[in-house]
């Protein structure tokens, strides 16, 4: 490793200690398989941490080609951030495909999942992870199934916790079926079933909602969260297309039988984001972005209910007006604000292309997302948001005829674009009361290239649905840790954007994050005032990804990665400690 890399996080270590009372120590750069496609923290104990290398391994061979599963590496790190072991359980997943790593009570779990074309059915297995050697401590036991009515059926299912993590639930949903249909497995001590799963319908046409959040409460409730569209004449001839018309909340018991369904349109207001989360009183705490109009282009306001969880009677509401003038309106356009003396012919030609195409996703008003909710001292909540914006383009060039060949070859390149904006922050009191409201102007942008084959959808906004959390963005957005009263929120910004610390400030556009800043909010959930400080240089270092870092305690533990166009990446990891 460098030596740069240890002077630098020895002078960041000292003047992040004085100044925002978090540190940051790098640990050495790791040496990854060709093939590797991402590295993240997945725990941490006392011994060290535990990080996943994914990448795609072999699966079977054809006639006239091969398969290919995903697969992915367990590597231990220790208190140093020094390599211990790593293994890659290539040989024990054989047949099977990888799905994730998984800590649960003082354990470390992988799950795969298997699928029988025979039986039409598909398996979810786990196995047990011996944490001091990184090997399997006994077979794969199946922990859940699901079968096809037809090879047309897609099965989804998405591996997380109850709200208060005590249990490991397993949702899952076969689309394909002339209504929705919602499995809940729930899994207790060493993974054992702790209950019958739930079955949950209901009536809505398949294309017509959207699972957006799913909560599985301490007293065995699921909580659906679901977007509801209908289809609207589009601006073509006989064209038509799905518009999203309001939020449905309902509440089932253990039975998967409805027993309440939440007003969502509340005094003529019409909710465009919503985040739900249940307290430790076990209230049930909705947080909404409002608009007073169906299809409003901006946010008129903040909504926050406390709801009771058995019943789903409202208990309280509370609601804040936003004026507009707070938000950037120009985070879509593209402008003379993102042009890099340094870049080259190839990004400035890139960049200049997607500032001349217009989207037709949703309004403003829609794309504020909920990122973070915490507690504090006096049973209050601070709640994160920020603007997010994804829609995808493509590029297609045709080369000249070559001899033996009457037409030229055509290729086509997919931008997948990230538009991460301003960042919200308030404050939810113990009586459901908006306490204070701060917004820091950014305006992060980030574009991934795929080449040939496949693409998500064209042209139009692009959402993230409850089983599709995907880890995409790597650089933009943030991370927030939290110590006490104070909360830390880490970010890439322009090196020129040191001084924007209000609403009303613009913000220079930055999508280059290799040549960027790392900056730290210090957050006090009392008053909302927050000081603003530059944490380190991503130009030294592997540039830092906040917003995937995995937050234990009062410690953060975070990736950084640059990709090179010729040699190979540089990555390494670097933990945060917050004092």
């Amino acid at each position: 490793m460098k030596c740069v890399f240890l002077s630098l996080s020895l002078a960041l270590l000292s003047l992040a200690t004085y100044a925002q009372k978090a540190a940051i120590t790098w640990g050495d750069e790791f040496k990854l398989k060709k093939g590797t496609s991402d590295l993240s923290v997945v725990a941490v104990d006392k011994d060290g941490a535990y990080l996943e290398e994914s990448h795609q391994a072999l699966k079977s061979y054809f006639v006239v080609g091969m398969s290919t599963r995903e697969s992915a590496t367990l590597v231990k790190v220790d208190k140093d951030l020094k390599e211990i072991y790593r293994n890659d359980f290539n040989k024990e997943l054989r047949g099977k495909e990888f799905v994730q790593f998984l800590p649960f009570e003082d354990k470390l779990y992988m799950f795969a999942s298997d699928y029988s074309k025979r039986d039409r059915a598909l398996s979810v297995y786990a196995s047990a992870i011996d944490k001091k050697t990184g090997e399997l401590t006994g077979e794969f036991r199946e922990v859940a199934v699901y079968q096809q009515d037809s090879k047309s059926d897609d099965i989804n299912f998405k591996i997380t916790y109850s709200t208060d993590s005590s249990k490991i639930i397993i949702v899952s949903s076969v689309e394909g079926k002339e209504k929705n249909e919602y499995i809940i497995h729930e899994l207790g001590k060493n993974l054992k079933p702790a209950a019958k799963p739930v079955i949950i319908t209901n009536e809505f046409e398949p294309n017509k909602y959207e699972l957006e959040d799913l909560l599985y409460t301490s007293d065995r409730k699921v909580v659906l969260v679901g977007r509801q569209y209908e289809y609207e004449e589009g601006k073509r001839k006989k064209a038509k297309f799905l518009d999203f018309t309001n939020y449905n909340i309902r509440i089932y018991n253990e039975k998967g039988k409805q027993q309440s369904e939440i007003n969502t349109t509340i005094n003529g207001k019409w909710l465009v984001s919503s985040k739900l989360v249940q307290e430790r009183n076990k209230d049930l705490v909705l947080a909404a972005f409002y608009s007073n109009a169906k299809k409003g282009k901006t946010i008129d306001g903040l909504l926050v209910q406390r709801i009771n969880v058995n019943d789903g009677k409202v208990l309280s509401t509370s609601d804040k007006i936003i004026n507009n003038s707070l938000l950037s309106t120009d985070l879509d356009n593209g402008d003379d604000d993102t042009e890099d003396k340094d870049e080259s012919k190839e990004e400035r030609k890139m960049r200049e292309s997607l500032a001349k195409m217009k989207d037709e996703g949703e309004g403003f008003s829609k794309r504020m997302r909920f990122r973070n909710i915490f507690y504090t001292a006096d049973n209050g909540l601070v709640i994160l948001a920020e603007y997010f914006h994804h829609y995808v383009t493509s590029s297609t060039t045709t080369s000249s005829p070559t001899a033996g060949f009457s037409v030229g070859r055509s290729s086509t390149t997919y931008y997948s674009t990230y538009i991460s904006g301003d960042l919200m922050m308030c404050k939810i009191d113990a009586s459901g009361n908006i306490g204070w409201l701060q917004v820091l102007p950014k305006n992060q942008r980030e574009v991934i290239q795929y080449y040939g084959g496949s693409s998500p959808t064209v042209g139009i906004g692009f959402s993230f649905t409850y089983f599709m959390d995907g880890n995409r963005p790597f650089y933009s957005g943030f991370g927030a840790v939290q110590a006490g009263n104070t909360i830390q929120i880490i970010f890439n910004d322009h090196t020129k954007n040191a001084g924007v610390v209000q609403a009303g400030q613009k913000a220079k556009a930055i999508n280059r994050y290799s040549k960027a800043d790392c900056y730290v909010l210090n957050l006090d959930g009392t008053s909302g005032k927050f000081t603003r400080s530059l944490f380190f240089s991503n130009k030294e270092i592997p540039t830092a990804m906040p917003r995937l870092g995995a937050v234990i305690g009062n410690d953060m533990y975070m990736v950084g990665k640059s990709d090179r166009m010729m040699g190979k990446s540089k990555i390494a990891v670097a933990k945060i400690t917050v004092k």
